[in-house]
């Protein structure tokens, strides 16, 4: 088991993957530094291998494929997760390891946004999408999430082998903060500087579409850990609209004494049969989501009695 590991997802990054992680080794020379590489076709691999890190493959494209890899390999008691482009300083990870290994913190948020984000990041959107997530999050869980999507954190291990990694892709940041939030983990902030790309280094980024995947995820997400919540909203939104039907129904059935709009009556009731089946749908569903919650736990014990064992072993 290492002390600390170092892991760097990686794809074409080789204008700056030898600096990366030659600042790491500087800032944490006891850190195992693992590149794991998705499919580079610039020489990524070879350059991070002659820089001292230990190289890996993941075949399958996409950032939350290489860190389910990740997670599911290596075995730490503290892990730090940063970018291969240079544009998260490595002066940071000593204070973010700390947070884990000394206050027992399950996740350690590098936050930009307290910082230089604003000035440094050139993609305006990108701006206003880490903005508007953030306060999206914060205001359905009620916490204070200060960068949700920021690629540079810290993990223990318990977090690393109970977090179910389930996207694929870049809204692999989303999904680790929600997960934090709805199991009740310990989370630490600590700003840090952000800096742009160098000249010459690309972003992988789509601006528009892995926005709308970060959105979609977080509404996915939402209805998966707070079911109870998201089908009372569906249920609420569907009796409006069975009411709107049904008002001129019960207008012209109080002038008549008749029901001339029969369509418009068998629509309300129809809207108002799903709204009752939406809510008693998201109690069920929450039931389910209580007792998954028990056995997460089970499953948190497990892995800290798997973890002092690999210390003793060690």
């Amino acid at each position: 088991m290492d002390k600390i590991a170092v892991l760097i997802p990686c794809y074409n990054e080789s204008k700056t993957i030898k600096k990366v992680i030659e600042d790491f080794k500087k800032e944490l020379p006891e850190a195992t530094i693992y590149v794991y590489d998705n499919n580079s076709k610039d020489g990524t691999d070879e350059i991070a291998r002659k820089a001292g890190a230990e190289v890996r493959y993941e075949r399958k494209q996409g950032k939350g494929n290489v860190i389910r890899s990740m997670f599911r390999d290596i075995d730490a008691k503290c892990y730090i997760m940063t970018d291969g482009d240079d544009t998260y300083p490595a002066e940071y990870a000593r204070k973010m390891c700390d947070a884990v290994l000394e206050k027992n913190a399950d996740m350690v948020v590098g936050d930009r946004l307290s910082s230089t984000y604003f000035t440094e990041n050139k993609r305006p959107f990108h701006n206003i999408g880490n903005v508007l997530v953030r306060k999206l999050i914060n205001m359905i869980y009620k916490s204070d999430i200060r960068d949700v999507m920021t690629g540079y954190r810290a993990f223990s291990y318990e977090f690393v082998k109970t977090f179910p990694v389930l996207s694929k892709g870049f809204e692999i940041e989303t999904e680790m903060t929600i997960h934090s939030l709805d199991k009740n983990m310990n989370v630490e902030n600590v700003v840090i500087e952000y800096r742009d790309r160098p000249d010459g280094s690309e972003s992988k980024l789509n601006t528009y579409t892995d926005g709308m995947k970060v959105i979609k995820t977080i509404v996915t997400l939402y209805k998966d850990y707070r079911p109870f919540s998201f089908f009372t909203w569906v249920a609420v939104i569907l009796a409006l609209i069975g009411l709107g039907f049904l008002i001129p129904v019960l207008i012209d059935y109080i002038r008549t004494g008749l029901v001339p709009k029969m369509p418009s009556f068998v629509a309300s009731v129809f809207f108002f049969i799903c709204s009752i089946q939406s809510f008693f749908g998201g109690l069920i569903l929450q039931t389910v989501i209580k007792r998954s919650k028990q056995d997460f736990e089970i499953k948190l014990n497990q892995c800290k009695d798997r973890f002092n064992d690999l210390k003793k072993s060690n």
